[in-house]
């Protein structure tokens, strides 16, 4: 979280410390036009760029997965950018239409405009440019109304989420009518300065990864085909284990990482945690809860034979690190990147004391019996707890259980709020931050 709350903070940074070398919060004349003509720049500039940003974020670049821990914090990262610009696109907005506005209804008066001679002193990309001024206008205005339905729609996780990606496809087009306006309409003395040269680079990978949205070919070269092998429904679970043995171009995976599953054309790529180590012999292993309207139905509608498309691996919740004793904690479905990290010490084993936490609040004897005996192949200690039993799962009685764990790293996989609260108290305890990894298994 933290890499991904300063890079959240130094994009916005960065772009009003280089705009405030290009123009000033004060002009000249202290008037509201004064202002608002300030004002409607700063956050036009400010509200493209963060959009822009999250544009890059939406194409998946695996350069920068390292960089930010993880295509989960890089999603993370993508909403807030979305937020901001929403907010920054609705202040820009009420800059534009109040003055409008308030001179309608007699609260200002508009300055007299001197006499303009069209084109004078203007080089011919700047007359082009200002040429195209209530074009600009007129489309931006649309796409705002457009981008504040769309991205509030985005926000709503009760909104299906196929529905969320073909959202997130209208955003695209939308999002190049916003890069015509403000290319158009954004001071052109900015272009001879930093701040131009960088939203210039802002807004060409923006309209890169739109492109790339549009035409379906974001993660493409990241896509295997596969036919399901085998499925193993726990009804007590309501978890349904898929194995799936992949053609030839999978290029291996890592304990911990994601991919997503396309089953269903029309539903589109769901993102899920692999569940088994990679061996080499093309087969992958998802366990998926039915928690959702796609979820719940997988069970019914998917059958041995039938082929699917695998994209990844993703995210870097991979338990790398030099502790000599590591403290998982899988809430749930969390478990998932746990089981698959089993199976891989069983194949290969690690010099590290792990202790696995395993709180559910739904029980299946074949399920928790196979979990033991990963955990035995793999020579790490299991506390299973089932919550009407054992009660809730806190870290004080992760301390009590595991009394070395000031030497221990913290890896959690569960509900977001437990995480959170775990990683408050271990904090309050001395753990060091950059101690406890947590996976933000959230696309939206």
């Amino acid at each position: 979280m933290k890499r991904i709350k300063l890079t959240f903070w130094a994009l916005l940074a960065m772009c009003s410390a280089l705009w405030l070398l290009a123009d000033t919060l004060l002009p000249a004349t202290l008037d509201f036009f004064s202002l608002r003509s300030v004002f409607i720049q700063f956050t036009g500039v400010l509200g493209i760029g963060a959009m822009s940003a999250a544009m890059w974020l939406a194409a998946r670049p695996k350069w920068l997965e390292p960089r930010l821990d993880g295509l989960d914090k890089m999603y993370r990262l993508h909403k807030w950018l979305g937020i901001a610009a929403l907010v920054l696109a609705v202040t820009h907005w009420l800059w534009a239409q109040g003055a409008k506005w308030m001179v309608g209804w007699g609260w200002l008066v508009r300055p007299a405009r001197g006499p303009r001679v069209q084109g004078e002193g203007l080089g011919p990309v700047e007359q082009f440019l200002r040429s195209q001024r209530g074009l600009a206008e007129s489309l931006g205005e649309w796409a705002f109304y457009a981008a504040v339905v769309l991205i509030a729609l985005a926000l709503i996780k009760r909104f299906p989420y196929r529905q969320f990606v073909k959202l997130h496809q209208w955003l695209a087009v939308v999002y190049l009518v916003l890069v015509f306006h403000s290319v158009v309409l954004m001071k052109f003395s900015y272009w001879t300065q930093p701040i131009g040269v960088v939203m210039a680079l802002l807004m060409a990978g923006g309209v890169v990864a739109a492109l790339l949205a549009l035409s379906g070919r974001i993660g493409a070269g990241r896509r295997t085909r596969g036919t399901i092998e085998s499925l193993t429904y726990y009804p007590e679970l309501r978890v349904l284990e898929t194995a799936i043995k992949l053609q030839d171009g999978w290029r291996g995976h890592e304990a911990g990482q994601f991919a997503f599953v396309t089953s269903d054309r029309r539903e589109g790529a769901h993102p899920y945690t692999i569940a088994s180590a990679w061996t080499g012999d093309g087969r992958i292993v998802f366990i998926t809860k039915a928690l959702g309207d796609h979820t719940s139905r997988l069970q019914q509608r998917l059958k041995t034979g039938d082929e699917v498309k695998v994209e990844g691996p993703y995210g870097c919740f991979t338990f790398t690190d030099q502790h000599p004793r590591q403290i998982w904690v899988g809430g749930g479905i969390g478990i998932t990147p746990f089981v698959a990290r089993l199976k891989a010490l069983a194949n290969t084993p690690g010099h590290q004391v792990i202790d696995l936490f395993h709180t559910t609040a739904d029980y299946e004897q074949a399920a928790i019996d196979k979990l033991e005996a990963d955990a035995r192949a793999a020579n790490v200690r299991l506390h299973l707890l089932v919550n009407k039993r054992d009660g809730r799962l806190d870290a004080a009685r992760i301390r009590t259980a595991v009394p070395e764990w000031q030497s221990a790293s913290v890896w959690f996989c569960g509900p977001g709020a437990f995480g959170q609260a775990l990683r408050r108290d271990f904090m309050a305890a001395g753990l060091a931050p950059d101690d406890f990894h947590q996976e933000l298994f959230e696309m939206r």
